[in-house]
């Protein structure tokens, strides 16, 4: 199975992608509105079919970017029939099997923190995805959003620390830079839910708490009874218009060199090389291209002009990559890098000067 484990430094979000190695079929757990583009980059540049978004609840305190992978793959929606979600595609219940290939997840219902949570788990116990239910050393707030601390209690012990010891499990947030734990170590070491706890003590604590709500309850809750659908195009994650430009995982715009060529008019195509590597090197240079070597870019940035989309390029995408990116920390919005640089300009059979 393939496994990444991605944070949303901002909210403290952990996001999930599970994968079939064999059939390429993928589910992303918790995934939030704004990391939209970085996930669908990790999913497109691992090839892989994503075929469903899985919240653990409604969260309050981010957007969910379910929608968005919908629109932009095809993928199903799922998440907790309690929860009153709309625009999802399924919802689910205790004991539903969701499968991707050759591999499936549990979903068991853990109420408490909100009527709706759930919590994923593999079938052989070896992986656990328990949303804000369990946290690492934690649990979930039980003051707002239906939360209930003796639901909690309950919901935690009986689907969530009565899995196998060794069972890995990974909390929807954390704010201390930890990333999984254990049953085990839960069970022996969490102050809320330990063994050691009693439902009374638990439900005292979770009472009184005295935290404020989440900065975002207001704006995410609606939002993501709506599964993240955008109430208007002004809030979507910013793309590009001006051509089918990509952002990869490394956070780099990458544009196509047949889309370039087509449209050369359309934009100015700067290269990154030194005068003299250009005059040495037989593969030539791209049809009006002007030169900016990257050693001297960044005090020849005002040579530059935004009246068209900027496309940098090298031999391989590398030091095009880095200028795209400076360009673009400089304001300019329509940067992109060729992908593959001029070694994929002249392997698709695109002419060059020589």
């Amino acid at each position: 199975m393939l496994f990444r484990q991605l944070i949303d430094a901002p909210t403290g979000t952990h996001s999930y992608l599970l994968a079939d190695e064999k059939s390429s079929s993928a589910v992303l757990i918790d995934s939030v509105f704004e990391q939209h583009l970085r996930d669908l980059a990790l999913i497109r540049e691992l090839d892989l079919k994503l075929l469903y978004t899985l919240d653990t609840h409604v969260h309050a305190d981010h957007v969910t970017g379910a929608w968005l992978m919908k629109e932009a793959l095809g993928s199903m929606i799922a998440i907790a029939k309690a929860s009153g979600a709309e625009e999802s595609d399924m919802l689910l219940e205790h004991g539903a099997q969701i499968a991707f290939g050759g591999l499936s997840l549990e979903a068991r219902a853990t109420p408490g923190h909100t009527n709706g949570c759930l919590t994923y788990v593999l079938p052989d116990e070896s992986m656990a995805f328990t949303g804000d239910a369990l946290l690492i050393r934690g649990a979930g707030r039980t003051d707002f959003q239906e939360g209930d601390p003796h639901t909690l209690f309950k919901s935690v012990r009986e689907q969530i620390l009565s899995l196998q010891g060794d069972c890995s499990l990974y909390p929807g947030h954390d704010y201390s830079g930890r990333c999984a734990t254990t049953v085990t170590e839960e069970r022996r070491h969490n102050p809320r839910l330990g063994d050691q706890v009693r439902e009374e003590d638990f439900v005292g604590y979770m009472n009184n708490l005295g935290l404020p709500h989440p900065n975002r309850i207001d704006e995410a809750v609606p939002a993501n009874l709506r599964c993240g659908k955008p109430t208007d195009d002004s809030s979507f994650p910013g793309t590009p218009d001006w051509g089918p430009v990509i952002r990869t995982f490394a956070g780099v715009w990458q544009i196509e060199p047949e889309w370039v060529f087509k449209n050369q008019s359309e934009v100015s195509i700067i290269d990154v090389r030194e005068h003299e590597e250009i005059k040495a090197s037989p593969m030539g240079r791209l049809p009006g291209s002007a030169v900016i070597p990257l050693s001297v870019l960044r005090d020849r940035i005002h040579e530059a002009s935004n009246a068209k989309p900027l496309v940098f390029v090298c031999p391989a995408g590398a030091r095009s990559a880095i200028a795209a990116t400076i360009f673009e920390k400089e304001g300019f919005e329509r940067v992109a890098n060729l992908r593959g640089g001029i070694l994929e300009w002249r392997s698709i059979g695109l002419p060059v000067e020589l």
